[in-house]
């Protein structure tokens, strides 16, 4: 049993498909890029606050806590989760015909210790079209994804590579988090 300090969908079901029981509990690291911070040292230092911060709200601090963080890097500049249609629609088409990285840190922390993985994946999107971005801007899947899209739904048809973890794209990387969990005897995979 461990607690997920994160309440992504995306994250709750890859910890489901590997057969992890755990609670979500809530967390409220504040995300903020500080200046001259690496893409990679940002993501990682959020996975970390979201995790102590998960590992502060709870009575038995022996369970560990889960907390990760994705980012979408295009030529080293963050894109974020979009403000509205118009800048996801731009974040989209900034995409278009470019290989870009998506960095997913996950860090898990109990009363001992704490041991965090880094997973970059190269994503390489065909040619869009400022309609297709706007169709897809209509199915409301951009809306709460950073760089406007999401690879385990209609975002996929965007993709023409990938070099990395997919699951990474998604939120979580399996493997990664595997290995990570079994350090802390959490081990049980269906």
């Amino acid at each position: 049993m461990i607690h997920l300090a994160s309440s992504s969908p995306r994250r709750q079901e890859l910890l489901q498909q590997m057969g992890v029981s755990f609670k979500v509990i809530p967390q409220f690291a504040e995300e903020v890029h500080k200046l001259n911070e690496s893409p990679k040292n940002y993501v990682s230092r959020l996975a970390r606050e979201k995790a102590i911060d998960g590992l502060s709200r709870q009575n038995n601090q022996t369970i560990p806590v889960l907390g990760s963080d994705t980012a979408v890097i295009l030529n080293g500049t963050i894109l974020g989760k979009p403000n509205d249609k118009e800048q996801a629609i731009n974040m989209l088409l900034s995409l278009s015909e470019q290989t870009h990285q998506v960095i997913t840190a996950v860090a898990v922390i109990n009363e001992q210790r704490i041991e965090q993985v880094v997973s970059i994946t190269d994503v390489s999107f065909s040619k869009l079209t400022r309609s297709m971005c706007e169709k897809y801007w209509q199915t409301g899947e951009p809306a709460d994804k950073a760089g406007s899209y999401g690879i385990q739904g209609q975002g996929a048809l965007f993709i023409s590579n990938i070099n990395g973890s997919y699951s990474g794209v998604m939120g979580l990387p399996i493997y990664e988090t595997r290995v990570l969990l079994n350090q802390f005897a959490i081990s049980k995979v269906r």
